[in-house]
């Protein structure tokens, strides 16, 4: 089964259902499978069967087409993130050798300075409006190619989607998606999420990363996409009403946002059946909030750009167990999916028991078929026949995954290893404490210094020996903070993930 089959079944059985809606654009499943056929047949008119078509937007109309359609003509989707520095694009187009770039307009001055340093790039396609005659209107270019199958042999092993890694760690690479894997990625969801009647997801991901998996999910269903240019607290909460969404997704952080908003109380949400939180840990005390304001609804997946969704899945059912009394289960990320393989294992890939901290692998139709021409990364991702995720966690004896640390993020103080979730989980508890990342500095005497980073709540106040007491009062005396930050904000992924490798950065500098 091919990517692009998921809107032509629909599109055949379906025609008239609602398959799109974002501002006045509405697309039913059979003008989505006409409008995808023409972006297929646009893009083989500028480049061939095994190139890579770059995409720079917010989440528009476009976006979706270019989901399906671009792998309908046998090319790789690569997407840029748009909170990336311009020098980063042109570095992520140079490495995937991309022949085409779809631009939103508003990207452009930006971008159009450092086009002449992509070599491979021949052709860029605006959504939007350009004055440059080197350059096409995405609407002139697919408004008039053929709705019809495009002729081009395409098979479940090509790559889909070039898939970027955030690079919170260093230079990222290029994560190849193949039609194969996307398809069992968003099956995995639809056969462990319950369906909803009259299905209304709303994206408030950004589509240029793999959570916008969410689309094709609630399409295998026939369900309905509502689209939000990005992340706004209060125009979600307005978009939930307004649409009647049924469900949605986001990052820990963006539902931190919501819950702190002066008018959470203010909009009903009553619409909303399940709410999915993935991308990065979710603290104990935001999903307490979360559950006090929405109710049992709340449902958690665990994934990465390399699976193109989820392999664990923490249902809602469990939720109400922990809400029951079973408390310790709100720090779990659940069990494995029905179409994944998950093992926690030791450094020689034996498998840990119950309790025992190791790291997360996984097997499975999902995984990617390698990162884009870095056969180093692929074979030491792949050690032991199996992907290799960076994630510390344990198992307990039901078989739930709770997640400890990033290996990259673990701190080693003293000959003494800190996972920094552990710290932070104790910090969420302070009332003033917005949001915070435990990090680990240089030190001469100490190998590595915990220090945390800590944004406040508007209007509230805490001390760096308050924060540190309340560390002591809850840990081990080798995992309190040494050091307090306090910063107005956190850098983040446009995901919403907390990026470490700056904050390191950033503060060894100063200690320099």
């Amino acid at each position: 089964m091919l990517f692009g089959d998921i809107i032509r079944l629909n599109g055949r059985k379906t025609p008239d259902a609602v398959a799109l809606m974002s501002g006045d654009t509405v697309l039913t499943f059979g003008a989505l499978r006409d409008r995808m056929l023409q972006v297929a047949n646009a893009m083989l008119g500028l480049a061939a069967p095994g190139d890579r078509v770059g995409v720079l937007a917010e989440n528009l109309p476009e976006y979706v087409e270019m989901y399906y359609g671009v792998p309908s003509a046998g090319m790789a989707l690569t997407f840029l993130n748009y909170r990336l520095h311009p020098k980063e694009w042109v570095w992520i187009l140079n490495n995937a050798e991309a022949r085409v770039l779809v631009v939103q307009a508003k990207f452009l001055e930006q971008l159009e300075p450092l086009l002449d340093e992509i070599p491979t790039l021949d052709h860029v396609v605006v959504i939007g409006d350009t004055t440059s005659d080197s350059q096409v209107r995405y609407d002139d270019l697919v408004g008039v190619a053929p709705a019809v199958e495009p002729a081009v042999d395409v098979d479940e092993d090509t790559t889909a989607w070039l898939l970027y890694t955030s690079g919170t760690t260093g230079f990222p690479k290029g994560a190849m998606v193949s039609h194969r894997n996307l398809i069992i990625a968003a099956l995995n969801s639809v056969i462990e999420y319950e369906p909803q009647p009259d299905e209304r997801s709303l994206v408030a991901f950004p589509l240029c990363h793999v959570s916008g998996y969410l689309v094709p999910v609630t399409h295998f269903r026939g369900g309905c996409v509502v689209l939000t240019p990005m992340f706004e607290p209060e125009l979600w909460m307005k978009l939930v009403d307004e649409y009647q969404i049924t469900g949605t997704s986001m990052a820990p952080t963006m539902l931190n946002f919501i819950l702190q908003h002066p008018k959470v109380r203010e909009y009903a949400l009553t619409s909303l059946r399940g709410i999915g939180y993935g991308a990065a840990a979710m603290p104990v005390e935001i999903l307490r909030a979360a559950i006090d304001r929405f109710g049992p609804i709340v449902y958690s997946g665990f994934g990465m750009t390399e699976l193109g969704g989820n392999v664990l899945t923490f249902p809602k059912a469990a939720h109400a167990r922990a809400i029951a009394g079973e408390e310790h289960l709100l720090a779990s990320c659940g069990k494995p999916m029905c179409l994944a393989d998950v093992m926690v294992v030791d450094e020689t890939m034996n498998e840990c028991p119950p309790g025992v901290v190791g790291e997360i692998v996984i097997r499975g139709e999902q995984v990617l078929i390698g990162y884009f021409r870095n056969e180093e990364g692929t074979a030491r991702a792949f050690e032991g026949g199996w992907f290799h995720t960076g994630d510390m966690a344990r198992r307990d004896e039901e078989g739930f995954f709770y997640i400890v640390d990033r290996m990259k993020d673990m701190i080693i103080t003293g000959g003494e290893n800190v996972y920094s979730r552990e710290v932070e989980e104790v910090l969420y508890t302070h009332p003033a404490v917005s949001e915070a990342a435990v990090i680990g500095i240089p030190d001469v005497t100490w190998g590595e210094k915990v220090t945390a980073v800590i944004v406040l709540r508007p209007g509230m106040t805490a001390t760096e020996a308050e924060i540190i007491a309340i560390s002591r009062d809850n840990l081990a005396g080798f995992k309190k903070p040494k050091s307090v930050v306090f910063l107005d904000e956190l850098p983040k992924t446009v995901s919403g993930k907390i990026i470490k490798r700056e904050l390191r950065e950033r503060l060894t500098e100063r200690t320099e």
